[in-house]
């Protein structure tokens, strides 16, 4: 009976899998077909949605990120909205708030959903609002509602926040504190294409017509998925690995000559994203177990905003990507 029950589980997460892999391998091709010469970056957005989590893309501006995350909206079949963040953005503006209304002589205060409320919000510079609004932002990220006037307000599923940040420009903005940016299970950098995909974007973005995203998912099919990859096997040396890698970025704990370079290290919370973030890559690859070079893949986009180095380490010109660069070598 019992060997019965678990042919029939094996079954039916097989055929839950092989309908997840189809779609899956549809919506990368139609976001391609829209954002040229960012293949990683597409995949490690997918990876972020997939996972379930949250976020943030770092990049010049001009790099089709506000692009990317529209496609990802209409590709996946998400309700997607975009707010521009500026220093004057209060909490209000992004979460809602109550108003007065009037009928039949009695006065009730009705709530006003803000911006949050979609399932893919794009929150555009969020560096450029204020500590308050950050943090309104980033509570409900961890959340998954708010609190208005005492009341609770649950957000719609899924939710995902993909959050932007210009590096070069720091004039005029807020920092996210640490404890903060460890809310994002993913740092994105943003590159510049190459020439050949530079030189599509002129030719297909610049005429009279231009293409346009195709749905291809609903959000009920991509909480499928998100459940499927929770469901999917991981190998003890996959865990061993993520373990080795996490453990090993914090200070005492891991190879000195790597360690004396860093001020603090990733949490257990770093050790969670990785472990999801590999099984929706193997996914996202066309494999239903992740592997070693999944973890290497991706230790630098979940490390990266959860490390910091030391002064003298910065003054020798080291970088938090080198540094992971040397912990996950092993593992190749």
């Amino acid at each position: 009976m019992a060997e019965a029950a678990a042919a029939s589980f094996e079954a039916a997460m097989e055929r839950s899998a092989e309908t997840a892999l189809e779609r899956i391998a549809a919506a990368r091709s139609a976001i391609e077909t829209i954002i040229f010469g960012q293949t990683q970056v597409v995949d490690e957005a997918l990876v972020t949605l997939l996972s379930g989590g949250h976020g943030l893309l770092v990049g010049v501006p001009g790099l089709a990120k506000t692009k990317l995350v529209e496609t990802l909206g209409a590709v996946l079949g998400l309700n997607a909205r975009r707010v521009q963040f500026t220093p004057d953005l209060m909490p209000a503006d992004i979460l809602g708030s109550e108003v007065l209304e009037e009928s039949g002589g009695r006065r009730s205060f009705r709530f006003v959903q803000g911006p949050i409320f979609a399932q893919l919000l794009m929150a555009d510079e969020i560096n450029r609002a204020s500590p308050r609004t950050q943090s309104a932002l980033l509570q409900a990220m961890q959340e998954y509602h708010v609190s208005i006037a005492g009341e609770r307000h649950d957000l719609p599923q899924p939710f995902h926040v993909l959050a932007t940040q210009n590096p070069l420009e720091q004039e005029g903005t807020y920092p996210l504190p640490e404890a903060q940016l460890d809310r994002f299970l993913m740092q994105i950098d943003v590159g510049y294409p190459d020439r050949a995909a530079e030189r599509r974007i002129l030719v297909e973005t610049t005429g009279a017509v231009q293409a346009e995203a195709k749905h291809v998912m609903t959000a009920d099919e991509l909480m499928a998925t998100q459940r499927l990859v929770r469901r999917l096997p991981i190998g003890e040396s996959v865990i061993e690995a993520i373990l080795d890698v996490v453990r090993s970025a914090r200070p005492g704990e891991g190879d000195p000559a790597i360690t004396q370079h860093i001020a603090w290290g990733p949490g257990p919370r770093a050790a969670q994203a990785l472990m999801l973030a590999t099984r929706a890559r193997a996914l996202l690859d066309g494999r239903l177990s992740p592997s070693n070079a999944d973890v290497a893949a991706l230790a630098v986009p979940v490390l990266k905003h959860r490390m910091a180095l030391t002064f003298s380490a910065r003054a020798e010109g080291e970088t938090v990507t080198d540094l992971i660069g040397k912990l996950t070598a092993r593992l190749s």
